[in-house]
């Protein structure tokens, strides 16, 4: 098992080098070409940080292995919306905007019901199997694409962020594309693979691996991103990493997923879908108590609580 603890490390360490290399070639030919460096920040990098949850769903996908393709996704939103964003607002009080409260934040709320009522249809009086089915992931795709001319108008208004982006070669930004391609496609079939085999070794469910190990391993770019900007005071920028991300995983990653393959949902996730709404609803909360529309040390003292307290039932539930 050893061996496939290394590999895994391995195949997680090709993800997120991949997706960094992914992230700056992209920017650099996307600056090249004068897109607005907001509308880069918006797509390009959330993109970037939710490919390797993108990635490692497509390889469960053609593989069936139902329970990765959901507890990834489910997973990587808890560990969002509770870890990331409880580091973040302990190393600095995050302040958010209006338009996050009002907006992102119900979207993404609404993006866990959505998911929750396609994965769910005995409970809505459908007699067939719960399934996600490829109609739903092309639902989830359309409401995707939605999302994303929200963004691009939203962000005429929002020209004070500034993302650095340094303007490489046609060569080396073409390099930097393609071997970052290369190391998520290669990492993301080393990761699945190798997490079932752990799974197999210790003779737990690919559900508990998923919503652990494998989710965690692939929210390592949202937690960098998030932690860095807290320290740089970027509020905007660790919220809107977090909140973006998610609706990302739901709705492309969710999406792209059910659309390769039909994904079989087992009741047993409801509980996490639970959490992840939860979270979001915790966090729209926040911006009306203490500080008004800020997100305050006591508070992300709560959601790294909370995280440690999930991780604890699910690992007895097993």
């Amino acid at each position: 098992m050893v061996y496939d603890i290394l590999l895994l490390i391995v195949g997680f360490g090709f993800v997120i080098k991949g997706a960094d290399l992914l992230i700056d070639g992209a920017s650099s030919l996307a600056k090249r070409f004068e897109i607005p460096e907001i509308v880069i920040g918006l797509t390009i990098v959330a993109f970037g940080t939710s490919a390797p949850e993108l990635v490692v769903n497509i390889f469960a996908s053609i593989r069936h292995s139902n329970e990765m393709v959901l507890g990834n996704i489910i997973g990587s939103n808890i560990f969002n919306s509770l870890l990331i964003l409880g580091i973040a607002g302990l190393i600095y009080p995050i302040a958010v905007q209006k338009k996050t409260v009002w907006r992102e934040i119900p979207f993404s709320l609404a993006a866990v019901l959505v998911l929750f009522f396609m994965a769910n249809d005995t409970l809505f009086g459908d007699n067939g199997p719960e399934i996600i089915s490829r109609t739903d992931g092309l639902v989830l795709l359309v409401l995707f694409g939605l999302f994303l001319v929200y963004v691009f108008y939203i962000s005429k208004d929002k020209s004070e962020e500034n993302h650095d982006v340094e303007v490489f070669s046609i060569k080396k930004t073409t390099i930097f594309i393609v071997i970052g391609l290369a190391g998520l496609f290669l990492g993301g079939g080393m990761v699945v693979k190798y997490a079932e085999e752990i799974a197999r070794s210790l003779h737990v469910s690919e559900k508990l691996i998923a919503l652990t190990i494998v989710s965690g391993g692939t929210s390592l770019p949202e937690l960098v991103t998030s932690a860095v900007a807290a320290m740089k005071k970027r509020c905007d920028m660790a919220v809107g990493n977090v909140v973006g991300s998610n609706i990302f995983n739901i709705l492309l990653v969710m999406g792209s997923s059910s659309l390769v393959y039909p994904v079989s949902f087992k009741r047993v996730f409801n509980f996490d879908i639970a959490v992840v709404a939860g979270s979001a609803l915790f966090l729209f909360i926040t911006m009306f108590t203490g500080k008004r529309r800020k997100l305050d040390r006591w508070e992300a003292a709560l959601l790294l609580l909370f995280y440690i307290g999930y991780m604890c039932y699910i690992i007895n539930r097993r």
